[in-house]
């Protein structure tokens, strides 16, 4: 007998040979996407059932979505939005920059809730949100749980309001601040129902400290408290005037219907200003206020909870990264599904220099995500993509050439797992994820 003749081909070609090779797609559970264009199998998503499943290598549901501006990012979003709504999740969107997700909001029957100069929507990042509910017949353990939970969520958001300013925030800015926010609501003299605070409240109180306050945080005078709070005291007060002013400082005035399948926060307004620092401090407050608002979230109130165009919030420090690392660490907590779009991989790294802490940590963060959808970017993308991700040069390939061929084409990572999806809208869904009619509608005649 002679020798048999021996082939190499790739994991691509081979279905050609082998069509009916078996695929290890995920099982058939959540919101049918599209399909798997190498085993040709039916693809579905369900991130928080493949948290549940052993033999899938996911231990959170946080998503991140990376693609280039064109590529179908919110096109995939929205999609898994509706899907979703026959397995019982809402969606809440906290920030929605170009009012990308009006349209499916208005077709859901809910009017996005609007904030911007000039009109009358308000929201407050330091709400209390459902924490203080019933508070004053709450014992001593769970007043003492509640208090830590509701603090630190403050504490991160000031910590990054002001490092987001370039203001250094030190053990002894730190020490302040905690202690402003425990005096104003009154859970250092051991109130039984909790006040209110905004943040020009907690910059009136550093402007106008106690002695209580001074003697407490251990500085020599109130002279020696003002001057060495001046950083601190600036950083807040700026977010009380100029653009700012009136959207995120005083008392919420959106009481959002948590039954509605959708709520929509615009931005819009504020990001036709052209202020890209004021949007990403603006989204900074409203995923803090968004955390707060679901920290009492009853079992089986699942919610798809998204936060576009996130590289805005990361762009302004570390100090941001790390309050966005904060939102996300407990999705798996709150039965939520984080959903964060950025444009490429290397967008949360623009938080500090090349080989920087702040780098390091931005870093980390693509870490907080065991799911990733890479759709189509650019060649001059590719080596970041294989640096911070681990993608194969097959893997870098199908991102900067297949999935640059066609929408909602993606390279979708499932923990250890990678899977060449094609997403598939229905006729309705693409009318409702068209976002191009600002350059697809002819020019009107001169006059």
């Amino acid at each position: 007998m002679p020798p048999l003749a021996g082939y190499s081909m790739t994991s691509e070609q081979t279905p050609v040979l082998w069509p009916l090779i078996a695929g290890d797609d995920p099982p058939p559970t959540g919101a049918p996407m599209g399909f798997n264009t190498l085993s040709g199998g039916s693809f579905y998503c369900d991130p928080l059932g493949w948290v549940n499943d052993d033999t899938i290598q996911v231990t959170n549901p946080n998503v991140f979505v990376f693609g280039k501006p064109g590529r179908g990012k919110s096109a995939l979003v929205k999609a898994l939005m509706l899907r979703m709504i026959r397995f019982g999740y809402r969606s809440l969107v906290l920030g929605d920059v170009k009012d990308e997700y009006e349209d499916i909001s208005r077709a859901l029957g809910v009017t996005p809730y609007q904030i911007g100069p000039g009109m009358p929507g308000r929201i407050n990042p330091l709400d209390h949100g459902p924490l203080a509910q019933d508070w004053q017949t709450l014992d001593r353990a769970e007043t003492a749980r509640r208090g830590a939970v509701l603090f630190n969520r403050w504490h991160a958001l000031i910590r990054g309001l002001v490092g987001s300013q370039a203001v250094p925030f030190t053990p002894t800015e730190s020490r302040v601040v905690n202690r402003v926010l425990r005096d104003l609501t009154g859970w250092t003299t051991g109130q039984t129902v909790l006040s209110e605070i905004t943040i020009p409240t907690v910059w009136a109180a550093l402007n106008t400290p106690t002695e209580n306050l001074v003697s407490e945080c251990r500085y020599d005078s109130r002279r020696d408290f003002l001057d060495s709070t001046r950083g601190l005291r600036d950083a807040l007060g700026s977010l009380c005037e100029g653009e700012l002013e009136g959207l995120f400082d005083t008392k919420s005035t959106f009481e959002p219907n948590w039954r509605a399948p959708i709520q929509t926060l615009s931005l819009s307004a504020l990001h036709a200003s052209g202020n890209e620092a004021a949007v990403g401090i603006a989204l900074m407050c409203l995923n803090s206020w968004g955390q707060g608002m679901r920290e009492m979230a009853t079992p089986g109130d699942q919610r798809i909870v998204l936060r576009d165009e996130a590289w805005m919030q990361t762009r302004l420090g570390v100090e941001a990264v790390k309050t966005l690392d904060s939102n996300l660490r407990l999705s798996r907590n709150d039965g939520d599904i984080q959903v964060v779009t950025y444009h490429k991989p290397s967008d949360p790294l623009s938080a500090g220099d090349q080989g920087s802490q702040a780098a390091q940590i931005a870093k980390d963060l693509l870490h907080l995500a065991d799911i990733r959808i890479l759709m189509g970017q650019d060649h001059e993308v590719a080596a970041e993509l294989g640096h911070l991700l681990g993608l194969t040069p097959m893997h870098r390939d199908i991102v900067t050439g297949w999935a640059m061929q066609d929408k909602g084409r993606a390279l979708w990572m499932v923990g250890d797992r990678r899977y060449k999806v094609q997403t598939i809208l229905t006729p309705l869904e693409r009318r409702l994820t068209y976002t191009n009619d600002a350059i697809a509608t002819p020019a009107a005649d001169p006059p």
